[in-house]
């Protein structure tokens, strides 16, 4: 006669799947186990964070469990949770991650923060600013500005064609497709025209440093978008060496990593204007000058 079978295991409630998420991350040495767990569960189940709260005893089905073991495991090699779900938060909007693109951290709204306070000292807030973001990847600096600035038009570019898929996609997304255009170039080479302002957020880490990252940032995150050459500073050299023909009156606002803020400053100093206010620096939420803002008086000389 033959054996019956075995019972099917009963479908775990979302309590216990989010239990057995978060001690998988804790013994995977994720500091941020249990958060890591619902914002994964959130993203796999289609909830919002309040559902997952209200809903602890919700049965999960077959799909949803492997979909959410299969999240986690990705988590327990240090994917960052924004590649997982493929979308991260900027300054109040989801912006779509590729592998081709870095994925924008808070330190960068620093940047999109300093422009929107130029602009305002300026007067710009409402003009037709054009403005140029030099590495664009996802399109974060862009899009976000030219949301900000309802009356701006912007250009992206980037090295990889792969990214400025994303970053179109992300300006469709939100609207401001009309307003920008995106192309492909390495560094300013062959970029013409003239702006008011131009953002960027190049490659900034020492060579030699990158092996001592993060596996978040060193495993996942295009090393082109990390490797700034031997001292972190050599894109910010091509960039001087260009950026007063495309700003010759306007605002030049560089992302900088951390102690690089008067090594930027002083690279820039040719095409920058002589008073005190033409220099300006910008502290992140941790308080690390984050940004390097120069006023271009190129015309005015």
């Amino acid at each position: 006669m033959p054996a019956p079978d075995a019972p099917e295991a009963a479908a775990p409630t979302l309590t216990q799947a989010l239990r057995l998420a978060t001690a998988r991350l804790r013994r995977a040495g994720i500091d941020s186990a249990g958060e890591d767990a619902r914002r994964l569960a959130a993203a796999v189940l289609g909830l919002t964070r309040a559902a997952i709260l209200r809903e602890p005893q919700r049965a999960l089905s077959r799909e949803e469990t492997e979909r959410l073991n299969g999240a986690v495991a990705r988590r327990v090699l240090r994917e960052p949770i924004s590649r997982i779900i493929g979308t991260r938060d900027f300054y109040g909007r989801g912006f779509c991650l590729s592998p081709a693109t870095l994925d924008p951290r808070p330190d960068s709204e620093t940047v999109v923060t300093a422009a929107i306070e130029l602009a305002r000292e300026e007067g710009w807030l409402e003009a037709p600013l054009r403005v140029l973001d030099v590495g664009t990847g996802s399109g974060c600096l862009l899009v976000t500005l030219l949301l900000e600035l309802p009356a701006a038009t912007g250009v992206g570019t980037d090295i990889s064609a792969a990214a400025l898929a994303i970053a179109r996609d992300n300006a469709r997304t939100l609207g401001v497709e009309h307003r920008s255009r995106w192309f492909a170039a390495d560094g300013l080479a062959g970029v013409n025209g003239r702006f008011e302002v131009l953002v960027s957020n190049p490659p900034y880490i020492a060579s030699a440093e990158i092996a001592r990252l993060e596996p978040e940032v060193r495993d996942f995150d295009p090393h082109a978008a990390l490797d700034g050459g031997s001292d972190g500073l050599s894109m910010f050299r091509r960039l001087a060496e260009e950026a007063g023909r495309l700003v010759p009156e306007g605002w030049i606002i560089l992302e900088v990593g951390d102690g690089q803020a008067e090594a930027v400053a002083a690279l820039f100093a040719p095409v920058a204007g002589s008073s005190p206010k033409d220099v300006r620096l910008f502290r992140d939420v941790a308080g690390r000058r984050r940004c390097v803002a120069l006023r271009t008086r190129i015309l005015c000389r």
